[in-house]
């Protein structure tokens, strides 16, 4: 059984350059910020950092102290279950059947049997994929 919740994220922009993951990482892991997630991919000559924090008010503080630039809170969906064949593609038939297009997709399997993953779709599909989930 899969459990699939909803959970804010921010992104920030990078230069995409040697150093700057590790400045931006470093700062949050200094200021004590825990994250669930993290997501990130070239972008018009850049880089964009996704960020799933744990504690929102702490990393958006880390984040301000550290000059970061956020957006505002986006949705993304957070998939955790056992690893089995097909995992992924019952969770995408039950969107498409709902008539729900998938932004992106990416999971991992995390060892001891178990994967996770993180799922976008626009924001208009947010509340009808919440709920075709149970998120």
């Amino acid at each position: 059984m899969d459990t699939i919740r909803k959970a804010d994220y921010y992104y920030v922009t990078a230069p995409d350059k040697p150093g700057e993951g590790a400045r931006i990482f470093g700062a949050l892991r200094d200021a004590g910020v825990n994250l669930l997630a993290v997501h990130a991919f070239p972008s018009a000559r850049k880089s964009q950092i996704d960020v799933v924090p744990v504690d929102a008010a702490a990393f958006l503080m880390a984040a301000k102290r550290a000059g970061l630039k956020l957006s505002k809170p986006k949705t993304v969906f957070l998939i955790e279950g056992d690893d089995r064949v097909g995992a992924i593609a019952t969770t995408l038939s039950r969107l498409g059947a709902a008539g729900i297009n998938v932004t992106a997709v990416s999971a991992v399997r995390t060892g001891s049997g178990r994967y996770g993953g993180l799922l976008w779709v626009k924001p208009k599909d947010v509340r009808k994929a919440a709920e075709t989930l149970g998120a």
